[in-house]
Protein backbone atom coordinates (compact mmCIF):
# COMPACT_ATOMS: atom_id res chain seq x y z
CA UNK A 1 0.00 0.00 0.00
CA UNK A 2 1.03 3.59 -1.05
CA UNK A 3 2.79 5.41 1.96
CA UNK A 4 2.04 9.29 2.15
CA UNK A 5 2.97 11.85 4.49
CA UNK A 6 0.55 14.33 4.98
CA UNK A 7 2.17 18.15 6.64
CA UNK A 8 -0.56 19.81 8.33
CA UNK A 9 -3.24 17.03 8.80
CA UNK A 10 -4.82 18.05 11.15
CA UNK A 11 -6.02 21.46 9.71
CA UNK A 12 -9.32 21.94 7.61
CA UNK A 13 -8.17 20.50 3.69
CA UNK A 14 -5.62 18.82 5.21
CA UNK A 15 -7.41 16.18 8.08
CA UNK A 16 -10.33 15.95 5.10
CA UNK A 17 -7.65 14.20 2.72
CA UNK A 18 -6.40 12.08 5.70
CA UNK A 19 -9.25 11.13 7.09
CA UNK A 20 -10.45 10.23 2.57
CA UNK A 21 -7.24 8.77 2.61
CA UNK A 22 -7.88 6.12 5.69
CA UNK A 23 -11.03 5.43 5.34
CA UNK A 24 -11.04 4.59 1.72
CA UNK A 25 -8.20 2.56 2.58
CA UNK A 26 -6.31 4.22 -0.13
CA UNK A 27 -3.02 4.86 1.74
CA UNK A 28 -1.07 4.29 4.85
CA UNK A 29 -0.39 7.90 6.31
CA UNK A 30 1.44 9.65 8.28
CA UNK A 31 0.38 13.58 9.45
CA UNK A 32 2.56 15.46 10.09
CA UNK A 33 1.57 18.69 12.27
CA UNK A 34 2.91 21.42 14.49
CA UNK A 35 -1.31 21.73 15.93
CA UNK A 36 -1.42 25.24 15.54
CA UNK A 37 -4.34 27.07 16.72
CA UNK A 38 -6.20 26.15 13.27
CA UNK A 39 -5.26 22.65 13.78
CA UNK A 40 -7.45 20.21 15.44
CA UNK A 41 -6.55 16.89 16.45
CA UNK A 42 -10.45 15.95 16.95
CA UNK A 43 -10.96 16.73 13.55
CA UNK A 44 -9.45 12.80 12.54
CA UNK A 45 -11.68 11.47 15.35
CA UNK A 46 -12.80 9.04 13.38
CA UNK A 47 -10.02 7.60 11.86
CA UNK A 48 -7.46 8.34 14.49
CA UNK A 49 -7.62 4.86 15.70
CA UNK A 50 -7.17 2.82 12.38
CA UNK A 51 -3.62 1.14 11.69
CA UNK A 52 -3.43 3.33 8.35
CA UNK A 53 -3.18 6.22 10.38
CA UNK A 54 -0.16 7.62 12.21
CA UNK A 55 0.42 11.07 13.27
CA UNK A 56 3.87 13.04 14.11
CA UNK A 57 4.30 15.96 16.18
CA UNK A 58 6.24 18.41 14.46
CA UNK A 59 7.26 21.41 13.30
CA UNK A 60 7.65 22.26 9.41
CA UNK A 61 10.74 24.59 10.34
CA UNK A 62 12.76 21.85 12.12
CA UNK A 63 15.27 20.37 10.39
CA UNK A 64 15.97 17.24 12.15
CA UNK A 65 12.17 16.43 13.03
CA UNK A 66 11.37 16.62 9.19
CA UNK A 67 14.41 14.18 8.69
CA UNK A 68 13.45 12.05 11.12
CA UNK A 69 9.41 12.07 9.62
CA UNK A 70 11.32 11.14 6.93
CA UNK A 71 13.76 8.16 7.89
CA UNK A 72 11.36 6.33 10.12
CA UNK A 73 8.00 6.78 8.18
CA UNK A 74 9.69 6.45 4.38
CA UNK A 75 7.09 7.64 2.32
CA UNK A 76 6.13 7.07 -1.47
CA UNK A 77 5.15 10.66 -1.73
CA UNK A 78 4.56 13.78 0.24
CA UNK A 79 1.54 16.43 -0.13
CA UNK A 80 2.16 19.71 1.10
CA UNK A 81 -0.58 21.20 3.13
CA UNK A 82 0.43 22.83 6.40
CA UNK A 83 0.78 26.38 6.61
CA UNK A 84 -0.36 29.72 8.14
CA UNK A 85 -3.80 30.31 5.55
CA UNK A 86 -5.67 33.51 6.57
CA UNK A 87 -5.39 36.32 4.78
CA UNK A 88 -6.29 39.27 7.93
CA UNK A 89 -4.15 36.73 10.26
CA UNK A 90 -1.40 37.73 7.44
CA UNK A 91 -1.63 41.48 7.78
CA UNK A 92 -1.50 41.22 11.99
CA UNK A 93 1.79 38.74 11.73
CA UNK A 94 3.16 38.79 8.09
CA UNK A 95 6.25 37.26 10.03
CA UNK A 96 5.15 33.75 10.95
CA UNK A 97 3.52 33.63 7.13
CA UNK A 98 7.27 34.02 6.19
CA UNK A 99 8.51 31.73 8.26
CA UNK A 100 6.17 28.82 7.34
CA UNK A 101 5.13 29.55 4.11
CA UNK A 102 8.55 30.24 2.74
CA UNK A 103 11.23 28.60 5.14
CA UNK A 104 9.02 25.79 5.74
CA UNK A 105 8.72 24.73 2.65
CA UNK A 106 12.46 25.10 1.79
CA UNK A 107 13.10 22.79 4.47
CA UNK A 108 10.54 20.20 3.46
CA UNK A 109 11.91 20.61 -0.07
CA UNK A 110 15.35 20.06 0.78
CA UNK A 111 15.00 17.36 3.36
CA UNK A 112 12.95 15.48 0.62
CA UNK A 113 15.12 15.97 -2.01
CA UNK A 114 17.94 14.36 0.18
CA UNK A 115 15.83 11.31 0.87
CA UNK A 116 15.16 10.79 -2.66
CA UNK A 117 18.41 10.67 -4.01
CA UNK A 118 19.06 7.69 -1.92
CA UNK A 119 15.90 5.28 -3.30
CA UNK A 120 16.60 3.17 -5.34
CA UNK A 121 15.49 3.68 -9.18
CA UNK A 122 12.20 2.59 -9.26
CA UNK A 123 10.94 4.20 -6.31
CA UNK A 124 12.43 7.55 -7.78
CA UNK A 125 10.21 7.45 -10.69
CA UNK A 126 7.25 7.27 -8.95
CA UNK A 127 7.76 9.31 -5.27
CA UNK A 128 6.07 13.01 -5.57
CA UNK A 129 6.72 16.17 -3.68
CA UNK A 130 3.05 17.66 -4.39
CA UNK A 131 2.83 21.35 -2.88
CA UNK A 132 -0.54 22.87 -2.29
CA UNK A 133 -1.02 26.57 -2.68
CA UNK A 134 -4.20 28.94 -4.15
CA UNK A 135 -5.25 31.00 -6.62
CA UNK A 136 -4.47 34.16 -4.24
CA UNK A 137 -0.33 33.94 -5.85
CA UNK A 138 -2.49 35.22 -9.12
CA UNK A 139 -3.76 38.72 -7.57
CA UNK A 140 -6.61 40.13 -8.36
CA UNK A 141 -9.36 39.80 -12.37
CA UNK A 142 -11.78 42.28 -13.26
CA UNK A 143 -15.33 41.30 -13.85
CA UNK A 144 -14.41 38.84 -16.90
CA UNK A 145 -11.53 36.14 -17.63
CA UNK A 146 -10.37 33.11 -15.52
CA UNK A 147 -6.95 32.44 -13.76
CA UNK A 148 -5.15 29.81 -15.54
CA UNK A 149 -1.77 27.82 -14.96
CA UNK A 150 -0.34 30.52 -17.28
CA UNK A 151 -1.55 33.58 -15.46
CA UNK A 152 1.87 35.79 -13.94
CA UNK A 153 1.85 35.80 -9.84
CA UNK A 154 0.52 38.97 -8.61
CA UNK A 155 0.07 38.21 -4.72
CA UNK A 156 -1.37 41.42 -2.95
CA UNK A 157 -1.37 40.10 0.56
CA UNK A 158 1.76 38.68 2.91
CA UNK A 159 -0.39 35.22 2.93
CA UNK A 160 -0.49 35.21 -0.73
CA UNK A 161 2.99 36.65 -1.35
CA UNK A 162 3.77 33.92 0.74
CA UNK A 163 2.17 30.77 -1.04
CA UNK A 164 3.51 32.40 -4.31
CA UNK A 165 7.30 32.19 -2.86
CA UNK A 166 6.54 29.12 -1.82
CA UNK A 167 5.53 27.77 -5.47
CA UNK A 168 8.53 29.38 -6.81
CA UNK A 169 10.88 27.31 -4.46
CA UNK A 170 8.84 24.11 -5.26
CA UNK A 171 9.32 25.10 -9.05
CA UNK A 172 12.90 25.75 -8.60
CA UNK A 173 13.65 22.24 -6.69
CA UNK A 174 12.41 20.68 -9.77
CA UNK A 175 13.90 22.89 -12.42
CA UNK A 176 17.45 22.75 -10.69
CA UNK A 177 17.43 19.30 -8.99
CA UNK A 178 15.04 16.84 -10.67
CA UNK A 179 12.79 16.17 -8.07
CA UNK A 180 9.66 15.27 -8.49
CA UNK A 181 7.33 17.76 -8.26
CA UNK A 182 3.60 18.65 -8.42
CA UNK A 183 1.94 22.17 -7.45
CA UNK A 184 -1.95 22.52 -7.25
CA UNK A 185 -3.42 26.08 -6.82
CA UNK A 186 -7.15 25.81 -5.86
CA UNK A 187 -10.03 28.25 -5.22
CA UNK A 188 -11.85 28.89 -1.54
CA UNK A 189 -12.44 25.54 0.14
CA UNK A 190 -15.53 25.28 1.93
CA UNK A 191 -17.35 21.98 4.42
CA UNK A 192 -17.36 20.58 7.24
CA UNK A 193 -13.90 20.92 10.13
CA UNK A 194 -13.42 24.57 8.51
CA UNK A 195 -11.85 26.79 11.45
CA UNK A 196 -14.42 29.43 11.65
CA UNK A 197 -11.78 32.44 11.27
CA UNK A 198 -13.07 32.10 7.45
CA UNK A 199 -16.02 33.55 6.06
CA UNK A 200 -18.94 30.49 5.59
CA UNK A 201 -17.88 28.82 8.93
CA UNK A 202 -17.89 32.25 11.02
CA UNK A 203 -20.88 33.52 9.57
CA UNK A 204 -23.20 30.49 10.11
CA UNK A 205 -21.50 30.26 13.69
CA UNK A 206 -22.43 33.93 14.27
CA UNK A 207 -25.63 33.63 13.12
CA UNK A 208 -26.35 30.12 15.29
CA UNK A 209 -24.85 32.74 18.43
CA UNK A 210 -27.50 35.51 16.91
CA UNK A 211 -24.75 38.12 16.52
CA UNK A 212 -23.67 40.35 13.83
CA UNK A 213 -22.70 38.64 10.80
CA UNK A 214 -20.13 40.99 9.49
CA UNK A 215 -19.33 41.48 5.43
CA UNK A 216 -16.53 43.64 4.19
CA UNK A 217 -16.91 46.63 2.46
CA UNK A 218 -20.16 46.61 -0.08
CA UNK A 219 -20.05 42.35 0.04
CA UNK A 220 -19.32 43.15 -3.52
CA UNK A 221 -15.70 40.75 -3.82
CA UNK A 222 -16.18 37.96 -5.73
CA UNK A 223 -15.03 34.04 -5.40
CA UNK A 224 -15.49 30.67 -6.79
CA UNK A 225 -16.29 28.46 -3.77
CA UNK A 226 -14.59 24.82 -4.05
CA UNK A 227 -16.67 22.00 -1.52
CA UNK A 228 -13.56 20.71 0.52
CA UNK A 229 -14.04 16.68 -0.65
CA UNK A 230 -14.00 17.45 -4.11
CA UNK A 231 -10.64 19.33 -4.01
CA UNK A 232 -9.58 15.65 -2.07
CA UNK A 233 -10.45 13.51 -4.86
CA UNK A 234 -8.16 16.05 -7.02
CA UNK A 235 -5.76 16.50 -4.93
CA UNK A 236 -5.51 12.68 -4.88
CA UNK A 237 -5.84 12.55 -9.05
CA UNK A 238 -2.91 14.62 -9.56
CA UNK A 239 -0.65 13.00 -6.98
CA UNK A 240 -1.03 9.74 -9.19
CA UNK A 241 -1.64 11.03 -12.40
CA UNK A 242 0.02 14.36 -12.58
CA UNK A 243 2.91 14.88 -14.70
CA UNK A 244 5.71 15.99 -12.34
CA UNK A 245 6.93 19.71 -12.96
CA UNK A 246 3.22 20.45 -13.85
CA UNK A 247 1.24 23.02 -11.96
CA UNK A 248 -2.71 22.33 -12.43
CA UNK A 249 -5.72 24.63 -11.06
CA UNK A 250 -8.48 23.31 -8.95
CA UNK A 251 -11.57 24.98 -8.94
CA UNK A 252 -15.47 24.54 -8.63
CA UNK A 253 -16.78 27.36 -11.16
CA UNK A 254 -18.71 28.66 -8.65
CA UNK A 255 -18.49 32.28 -8.30
CA UNK A 256 -20.77 33.97 -5.91
CA UNK A 257 -20.05 37.71 -4.37
CA UNK A 258 -19.51 37.42 -0.38
CA UNK A 259 -22.31 38.92 0.26
CA UNK A 260 -24.26 36.38 -1.87
CA UNK A 261 -22.70 34.06 0.29
CA UNK A 262 -23.51 35.29 3.65
CA UNK A 263 -27.21 35.23 2.35
CA UNK A 264 -27.67 31.74 0.90
CA UNK A 265 -26.38 30.74 4.55
CA UNK A 266 -29.37 32.36 5.86
CA UNK A 267 -31.30 31.44 3.83
CA UNK A 268 -31.00 28.18 4.75
CA UNK A 269 -30.80 28.84 8.03
CA UNK A 270 -34.05 30.42 8.04
CA UNK A 271 -35.11 27.02 6.95
CA UNK A 272 -33.05 24.70 9.03
CA UNK A 273 -32.86 26.39 12.35
CA UNK A 274 -35.59 29.39 12.10
CA UNK A 275 -35.53 32.36 14.34
CA UNK A 276 -37.67 35.04 15.52
CA UNK A 277 -36.27 37.15 13.07
CA UNK A 278 -34.99 36.24 9.26
CA UNK A 279 -31.51 35.89 9.59
CA UNK A 280 -30.58 38.44 7.37
CA UNK A 281 -31.22 41.02 10.00
CA UNK A 282 -28.17 40.34 11.25
CA UNK A 283 -25.59 41.69 8.21
CA UNK A 284 -23.55 44.16 9.11
CA UNK A 285 -21.61 46.08 6.63
CA UNK A 286 -17.95 46.82 8.22
CA UNK A 287 -14.74 48.70 6.40
CA UNK A 288 -13.21 46.95 4.36
CA UNK A 289 -9.72 44.92 4.43
CA UNK A 290 -6.43 46.67 3.24
CA UNK A 291 -5.59 45.19 -0.22
CA UNK A 292 -8.88 43.20 -0.62
CA UNK A 293 -8.62 41.54 -4.10
CA UNK A 294 -12.41 42.29 -5.91
CA UNK A 295 -12.43 38.93 -7.59
CA UNK A 296 -11.16 35.43 -8.02
CA UNK A 297 -12.24 32.39 -10.37
CA UNK A 298 -10.31 29.35 -11.38
CA UNK A 299 -10.19 28.02 -15.33
CA UNK A 300 -9.67 24.12 -14.14
CA UNK A 301 -9.74 22.60 -18.30
CA UNK A 302 -5.94 21.28 -17.54
CA UNK A 303 -7.45 18.86 -14.88
CA UNK A 304 -10.34 18.18 -16.23
CA UNK A 305 -9.02 17.58 -19.68
CA UNK A 306 -6.16 16.13 -18.60
CA UNK A 307 -7.18 14.15 -15.80
CA UNK A 308 -10.49 13.52 -16.35
CA UNK A 309 -11.52 15.42 -12.88
CA UNK A 310 -15.22 17.09 -12.39
CA UNK A 311 -16.76 18.14 -8.97
CA UNK A 312 -19.14 16.80 -7.35
CA UNK A 313 -20.83 19.60 -5.27
CA UNK A 314 -22.35 22.91 -6.84
CA UNK A 315 -22.43 25.37 -4.79
CA UNK A 316 -25.92 25.32 -3.30
CA UNK A 317 -25.39 21.38 -2.30
CA UNK A 318 -22.08 22.04 -1.09
CA UNK A 319 -23.30 24.97 1.30
CA UNK A 320 -26.93 23.24 2.06
CA UNK A 321 -24.73 19.97 3.44
CA UNK A 322 -21.89 22.26 5.09
CA UNK A 323 -24.34 24.54 7.61
CA UNK A 324 -26.29 21.05 8.42
CA UNK A 325 -22.93 19.80 9.67
CA UNK A 326 -22.42 23.03 11.94
CA UNK A 327 -25.51 22.55 12.93
CA UNK A 328 -25.49 18.43 14.06
CA UNK A 329 -21.95 19.12 15.36
CA UNK A 330 -21.18 21.85 18.21
CA UNK A 331 -19.07 19.26 19.62
CA UNK A 332 -16.48 20.03 17.52
CA UNK A 333 -16.91 23.89 17.32
CA UNK A 334 -18.22 25.03 20.25
CA UNK A 335 -14.63 24.03 22.16
CA UNK A 336 -13.29 26.47 19.47
CA UNK A 337 -15.52 29.31 19.76
CA UNK A 338 -15.02 29.55 23.75
CA UNK A 339 -11.11 29.01 23.42
CA UNK A 340 -9.59 30.05 20.78
CA UNK A 341 -11.28 32.02 18.71
CA UNK A 342 -14.86 33.67 19.20
CA UNK A 343 -15.14 35.22 16.20
CA UNK A 344 -13.56 39.02 16.89
CA UNK A 345 -12.15 40.79 13.46
CA UNK A 346 -8.56 40.12 12.41
CA UNK A 347 -6.45 42.12 9.91
CA UNK A 348 -8.03 45.59 10.41
CA UNK A 349 -5.52 48.53 10.18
Amino acid sequence: MKRILVTGGAGFIGSALVRYLVRNKLAEVLNYDKITYAGNSSSLKEVDSDPLYHFAYGDICDLQAVEKAFRTFKPDSILHLAAESHVDRSIDSPAEFVRTNVLGTATLLQVALDYWKRLPPDKQETFRFQHISTDEVYGALGEEGFFTEKTPYAPHSPYSASKASSDHFVRAWHDTFGLPTLITNCSNNYGPYHFPEKLIPLTILNALDHKALPVYGKGANVRDWLYVYDHVTALCLVNEKGRPGETYNIGGHNERTNLQVVQSICRILDELAPWEKPYESLITFVTDRPGHDLRYAIDPTKIETELGWKPSENFDTGLARTVRWYLDNEWWWRPIREKKYAGRRLGSL
